[in-house]
């Protein structure tokens, strides 16, 4: 009779998650479904691992890249090459410490090869606190002389790009229903109304282009890595035998995270909510496989990119939580 009862109650709990998983599974499918398949990819050039400052657009923090080319760890351009620094000893200009170093450890490595101790080339010495010290002193000195070096050296055109901005020192640009606003003050990278204009008409020919599997379209519009990504999308709906129709794209509010340059090409991060009519169709019959007629509305970062004097592609897009 027990069993009986804990077999029943285990049925009634699966039932339970089974009824809310399900409906949430077909959510997240048509979620899924818009370019982009609801996730965050591409790349923010030397920010691609770092999130975009929150807006009032986006109040929460933006998810990390589920698809990127940018490796984490690369050095940036002018950076010396790890293979360059050679070793403990062996810094550029520090030949005569490095000697100095290297000698008392050789006089220490001949004492101990002719029975001596590791010291006795340098006096007899043996006890085991006298080690100690020799080796502390030694280290002690070759940092004080390696960062007098490094201070000395360093190039006063290391800062020529201008101070790193954080995320307290971008100004948000805000607006209201239908489109972007300007704030009343200026970021390190000036974004003109002619540019919010680009990224509003960006969203909707991205969103056409991807509705239409126009992927020659898609590389006048996105970075070749986005596009890649787009193109892996379609080819996936594909073979599900499935077509992603979006229709009716409207920008309801923009904010700007962030705007910065790296070398030659310029970066803007933008918080945009906005709505859509996003379904997916089986592909041979035109069977309403998720979404509806219904508009739906979507926040998400997009980040846009330039080279200098070029027009703006999407560079990533990434969803918020």
């Amino acid at each position: 009779m027990n069993f009986t009862q804990t077999a029943r109650g285990i049925v009634r709990s699966m039932a339970i998650v089974l009824s809310v998983a399900v409906p949430l599974a077909i959510t997240i499918e048509a979620a899924d479904a818009r370019v982009g398949g609801g996730g965050s990819s591409g790349s923010r050039g030397s920010r691609t691992y770092s999130a975009p400052p929150s807006t009032t657009t986006a109040p929460g923090t933006a998810q990390p890249m589920n698809r990127t080319f940018t490796q984490p760890g690369t050095p940036a351009a002018g950076a010396p090459a790890a293979a360059n620094k050679g070793g403990f000893f062996n810094r550029p200009g520090m030949g005569m410490l490095g000697g100095l170093a290297a000698g008392f450890l050789g006089a220490g490595l001949l004492g101990m090869l002719f029975g001596g101790g590791l010291f006795s080339g340098l006096g007899g010495l043996s006890s085991i606190i006298g080690l100690l010290l020799q080796i502390a002193l030694i280290v002690i000195v070759v940092r004080l002389a390696m960062s007098w070096w490094q201070r000395r050296h360093t190039p006063a055109s290391a800062y020529a790009g201008g101070p790193a901005e954080g995320p307290g020192a971008q100004t948000s640009f805000r607006s209201g229903l239908g489109g972007f606003g300007l704030g009343s003050s200026q970021p390190p990278l000036e974004i003109q109304p002619a540019d919010y204009e680009a990224f509003e008409r960006l969203l909707g020919e991205i969103q056409a282009a991807w509705s239409n599997e126009d992927v020659a379209k898609l590389h006048t519009l996105a970075t070749p890595e986005m596009v890649s990504y787009f193109s892996k999308d379609l080819e996936e709906n594909k073979a599900r035998n499935d077509i992603n129709k979006v229709s009716d794209v409207k920008l309801l509010q923009g904010d700007l995270a962030e705007a910065w340059r790296d070398g030659e090409t310029d970066y803007a991060s933008v918080a945009m909510r906005f709505s859509l009519v996003d379904k997916t169709l089986e592909r041979t019959t035109g069977r309403l496989v998720a979404g509806s007629e219904t508009p739906v509305e979507v926040t998400e970062v997009w980040t846009f990119a330039r080279r200098r004097g070029g027009d703006w592609e999407l560079s990533a897009i990434q969803q918020t939580s």
